[in-house]
């Protein structure tokens, strides 16, 4: 009987479908539990999950913000704003990685890399 998981470091069969998930909010916890071998899948779902985690805290303190009198007319539309911008970004980052390229983020990516 042969092992059937690839040698350290080798791409497994579904690293597209892996990280296309890794984008995909609470779905990059798949990948980065499943392929702990694939550095590049690695990469990928922990700034999914740090793309995600900023843009939940962004709406957070737009959230809280909108609470003062006057500025929750301002910041109910640059919700909208943040979360189009999000999902661009996202979209960016799948179209990027499926073709074996990184989308880096100025910060963002910085501190997915510490993990």
């Amino acid at each position: 009987m042969t092992d059937s998981t690839p040698p350290a470091g080798a791409p497994s069969s579904n690293r597209s479908i892996m990280i296309i998930l890794s984008y995909l909010w609470l779905l990059a916890l798949v990948p980065l539990l499943v392929e702990k071998n694939d550095r590049e899948v690695q990469w990928h779902a922990k700034h999914g999950l740090v793309l995600f985690a900023s843009a939940i805290i962004a709406i957070i303190a737009m959230t809280i913000l909108g609470f003062i009198p006057g500025v929750g007319c301002i910041l109910l539309p640059l919700h909208f704003v943040v979360w189009i911008a999000y999902m661009i970004v996202i979209i960016l980052c799948i179209v990027k990685a499926t073709s074996g390229q990184r989308f880096l983020i100025p910060g963002l990516s910085d501190f997915a890399d510490k993990f």
